[in-house]
């Protein structure tokens, strides 16, 4: 069995992985938690007696020294690396959740990591959804090559919408190199749904929308040189997949996980958006214009969650 030290209950995943590892029969299970974030003694206690753990470590130092792999859950991304740190100094690999970082100097950062030989998994649940691999797998003759994709998120514009992003990322198959702010929609009160253009590498374009304070499903909607392809995200089995993959990693099989320079590059393409939005008026903005200044603030999100969340770990 292999065994997971997990960093943080923040979050929703936790609880989900744990109860999609028991509910398929996966070969991995929690065996720690470290926890310093704003979930309850309460709530920890329960996840550790729900999910049968040994106990909750004292520090992320000594958990590494008894798992397998990190599992680094925090709602804040500025938090995630230095978390990471104590698997990573060990030779351990760690998956880091959603988003992997929101700034380019941590980009930086966990780049020069991984080429130090750091083993990182990441990130959304969704690049390694089964609707993503199926559309994949068709052979280019019948479903033609990729001109557009269209997807639609919500929730906020970078810890949730990050999941789209990633999305279209797998289907495009190529990097992105510039993101433009288009504008936004809304119902005159305080619905808004922002909408944000991106252009890859391969002449791929992509357009997705982000409905912020409101959870949409993820539509999504191909365009190819054979016809039309919608589909809709099953959220109910994406932990399944993404669990099943990182299993298949650890015991040597299969590793499907796209490396570092693809997952930290749907961050600057987010942040491209934001440069534009913010910045330059709906101007493109290019990867070359961002600079070391240009982040998503983790702290102002993690206290914007942590005020926002209700009870999660209970019966």
């Amino acid at each position: 069995m292999i065994k997971i030290g997990g960093v943080n209950i923040d979050v929703s995943h936790p609880k989900a992985f744990a109860t999609n590892l028991e509910a398929h029969n996966i070969n991995m299970r929690y065996e720690y938690i470290f926890n310093d974030g704003f979930r309850s003694d309460e709530e920890v206690n329960w996840f550790i007696n729900r999910f049968n753990l040994k106990s909750r470590a004292d520090s992320i130092e000594k958990m590494a020294d008894l798992v397998d792999i990190g599992f680094v859950q925090s709602c804040n991304w500025e938090k995630h690396i230095d978390q990471a740190m104590p698997f990573i100094s060990k030779g351990k690999p760690v998956f880091i959740d959603k988003p992997i970082v929101g700034s380019m100097k941590d980009i930086e950062r966990i780049e020069k990591l991984v080429e130090e030989g750091a083993k990182i998994l990441g990130s959304s649940s969704l690049r390694y959804s089964k609707e993503i691999k199926e559309f994949l797998s068709k052979p280019v003759e019948e479903r033609g090559d990729i001109i557009s994709i269209f997807g639609t998120s919500g929730v906020d514009e970078f810890n949730y919408s990050v999941h789209i992003v990633e999305a279209m990322s797998a289907l495009a198959g190529a990097k992105g190199i510039s993101c433009q702010y288009i504008g936004k929609g809304t119902d005159g009160d305080n619905a808004i749904c922002e909408m944000y253009s991106i252009e890859y590498e391969n002449g791929i374009r992509g357009v997705y929308y982000s409905h912020i304070g409101k959870w949409q499903p993820f539509h999504i909607t191909v365009m190819t040189t054979k016809g039309t392809f919608s589909f809709v995200i099953d959220t109910n089995d994406l932990y399944r997949t993404l669990l099943e993959a990182v299993c298949d990693y650890m015991e040597g099989r299969n590793n499907v996980f796209s490396d570092i320079y693809t997952l930290t590059n749907c961050t600057k393409i987010m942040l491209c958006g934001k440069k534009s939005r913010d910045e330059l008026n709906g101007t493109a903005v290019y990867l070359d214009n961002l600079t070391d200044n240009d982040k998503f603030d983790g702290y102002e999100f993690e206290k914007f969650y942590s005020h926002s969340q209700g009870i999660v770990y209970k019966d």
